[in-house]
């Protein structure tokens, strides 16, 4: 199918505003009798990196419609070190995906008009060959669609795979999809979507001036900038993550790589509760660091008990201060001196004698 920017060649079946006009339909199972039907359609909410999708409230499984359109556009990196990025709905990272387990998400990729370069998408949660990568293949200006079964919950990325494949990741490809267990998640009062992942330009960090991508510094596996949410600074200052005092908050966390493995750590914080992996259940609880290798997820939970401004790093320590891994945590509230005391003393000491 022809995409053409903002318009496709022809209609498109089960589009959001046909379905608002019609009332919800029964569809009938998947293979197996046993199968609960699929009730409806709705269209996917996608915020961009930092927000999260709203928790799915419904009890049964319907269609989701997923639209996502590639890009390829120049940002910022870093101060005046900018960037030719490939993107997911114009953004680096691509916008977080929220369907039920025993959803079917049905995924329309577009391929903007620009460079003539082919782009697909890969998802590990889909069970299928290349994980939907060969049914989702777009020539530039055209649209694919196909559609799987949310079979297994859990918090996955998913990428663009086209060859060469590593490229296509490293220049920003990437997003987040979190198949929400039949059962949920307990509630909490806010929650984030933090992606980490690496840029290879030939220029030095922070050089001013558009960067290009350096093959061979991808090879050796030694970014230039390891950064959360596509550029150095997207979680510092005002654009820091905020919450209130008593607060429980979590985090959906990923490390695309495409090389390292991140060591994801909150300064001044204890993870209560860690979904090691992207699990859907908890499996580690009052946590300092989570690891999470390239290409893998992990959620994690933790209370904001004490007010301050907290730092959000990979710590292997290097890549916070000298690569751009590091965001701030900022809790708003009255202090509470139980909690944290800060400073009582400060006197002069001149050793033992």
């Amino acid at each position: 199918m022809k995409y053409l920017g903002n318009q496709i060649s022809r209609s498109v079946l089960d589009s959001c505003a046909a379905v608002a006009l019609i009332p919800s339909i029964l569809i009938s199972g998947c293979a197996g009798g046993d199968k609960p039907a699929i009730v409806g359609t709705e269209c996917g909410i996608l915020p961009t990196a930092r927000n999260v999708p709203p928790p799915i409230t419904r009890s049964y499984s319907t269609r989701a419609i997923v639209r996502l359109v590639t890009k390829e556009k120049v940002g910022r990196l870093a101060g005046g070190d900018t960037y030719d990025s490939w993107r997911f709905n114009g953004f680096v990272q691509g916008p977080m995906i929220r369907v039920r387990q025993g959803d079917i998400a049905e995924l329309h990729l577009s391929n903007s008009p620009g460079k003539n370069i082919s782009h697909n998408i890969d998802l590990p949660t889909v069970i299928g060959p290349d994980g939907g990568a060969i049914a989702s293949v777009i020539l530039l200006c055209h649209m694919s669609v196909f559609s799987f079964e949310a079979l297994h919950p859990g918090l996955f990325i998913y990428h663009c795979a086209a060859p060469p494949v590593p490229i296509h990741i490293a220049n920003g490809m990437c997003g987040l999809i979190f198949v929400q267990p039949k059962n949920s998640l307990p509630p909490v009062d806010k929650e984030y979507y933090v992606m980490q992942s690496e840029f290879y330009t030939t220029g030095s960090y922070c050089k001013a001036g558009l960067q290009k991508f350096d093959l061979q510094k991808a090879i050796d596996e030694d970014p230039t900038y390891v950064v959360f949410n596509g550029s150095v600074g997207s979680m510092m200052g005002a654009n820091a993550l905020h919450v209130s005092e008593g607060e429980n908050v979590r985090l959906y966390v990923s490390n695309i790589g495409p090389n390292l493995t991140s060591s994801f750590h909150v300064i001044g914080e204890i993870f209560s509760n860690v979904y090691i992996d992207g699990d859907s259940t908890v499996t580690a609880h009052d946590k300092q660091t989570t690891s999470i290798p390239g290409g893998g997820a992990a959620i994690v939970e933790l209370k904001a008990e004490a007010p301050g401004t907290y730092m959000v790093v990979d710590h292997s320590i290097f890549r916070a201060f000298y690569k751009g891994a590091k965001g701030q945590f900022i809790v708003s509230g009255q202090p509470n001196p139980s909690v944290f005391a800060g400073k009582t003393a400060d006197e002069i000491y001149v050793g033992n004698e």
